[in-house]
């Protein structure tokens, strides 16, 4: 019956937005960039935020549909989120698409070195591809290994979630030490 929910779009708009809510929470965590090199800026948060989205659609795309169809509608809200905050910096509305199309870009660049690094278990590779994207201009940047490490365990326990709560928009990534 959860699984209907999912028959129109925008139907589950509470179930959207409180998923939404929980993942940017996720992502906003000071552990992060207190702790674990991710720079407290604009773009260290769409890092850490990017890296929270692709845990979650890692785990939902091996679910049931209705899991599937709420992934489809969190990058959606994604990309809302990130279109509001471009222009809320200031950039005019000639310069948006240009600036959406380069943050989308690097979302999925980041999806797919992320997913290879994750599918082989290798902190190494996952912290070589995360220090190259968060710390691109630093020749002495960290590691990024305690990050990678936070992932490959996230991932692990984003795998026992039960579907009920990826379809009631529940999903909860926790946060290092929990």
């Amino acid at each position: 019956m959860i699984f209907g929910l999912f028959g129109k779009k925008n139907n589950n708009r509470i179930i959207v937005d409180r998923q939404y809510a929980a993942l940017t929470s996720a992502a906003r965590v000071p552990f992060y960039y207190t702790d674990m090199d991710v720079p407290d800026t604009v773009m260290g948060r769409f890092e850490m935020l990017s890296v929270v989205m692709i845990l979650f659609f890692r785990r939902t795309a091996k679910s049931e549909t209705s899991g599937q169809e709420l992934a489809q509608e969190i990058i959606d809200a994604f990309f809302t989120d990130i279109d509001h905050s471009i222009r809320e910096l200031g950039i005019g509305d000639q310069g948006v698409p240009k600036r959406m199309k380069k943050l989308a870009g690097m979302f999925y660049g980041r999806l797919e070195a992320y997913a290879a690094a994750l599918d082989a278990s290798d902190v190494a590779l996952l912290a070589t591809a995360l220090r190259r994207n968060i710390h691109p201009d630093a020749a002495d940047a960290p590691t990024m290994e305690p990050l990678a490490r936070w992932m490959l365990q996230a991932e692990l326990e984003l795998k026992t979630v039960p579907e009920e709560t990826i379809a009631r928009g529940q999903l909860v990534i926790l946060s290092p030490g929990h």
